[in-house]
């Protein structure tokens, strides 16, 4: 019993990430609706993040710090994440992510199992949680 109350307090989360937007999921909740969270875009651009003019002063832009502090803070009181998204190296939201939540978030980071390349727009939504159920399966086989 104990687990399933541990399970209950400390979900078993999946983020889904590009430069777009962030999906996250409870994965032990059938039917999971996802929180999203988009990255502010005050000029209604609806740009990518990954802009050349992203860094200014060795500063990021202040949408990207947004949108990465509020993954964190729907990350919090997770027991274990999960990271899909596309792409690799600095194309990758995924990879960056989890680089500044290394950099930032450090309590965050180690909650990190995972980081799995999908392509997230060909994919359904109950594919990916079927993947992300099965990736923790087999890493809490241990």
């Amino acid at each position: 019993m104990a687990t399933s109350d541990k399970t209950a307090t400390a979900p078993h989360l999946l983020v889904v990430i590009d430069h777009q937007e962030a999906r996250v999921y409870r994965t032990e909740v059938v039917g999971a609706v996802p929180e999203r969270i988009a990255p502010y875009d005050p000029h209604g651009y609806g740009k990518h993040l990954h802009s050349a003019h992203e860094w200014t002063d060795g500063k990021r832009q202040p949408e990207r710090k947004s949108f990465y502090e509020a993954i964190a803070k729907t990350l919090r009181g997770a027991e274990q994440v999960l990271l899909f998204g596309g792409g690799t190296g600095r194309s990758s939201a995924m990879e960056m992510l989890h680089a500044d939540l290394k950099a930032h978030h450090p309590d965050l980071a180690g909650k990190i199992i995972g980081s799995v390349v999908v392509d997230a727009h060909h994919t359904t939504e109950g594919q990916l949680l079927a993947k992300a159920k099965e990736f923790y399966a087999e890493f809490n086989k241990k």
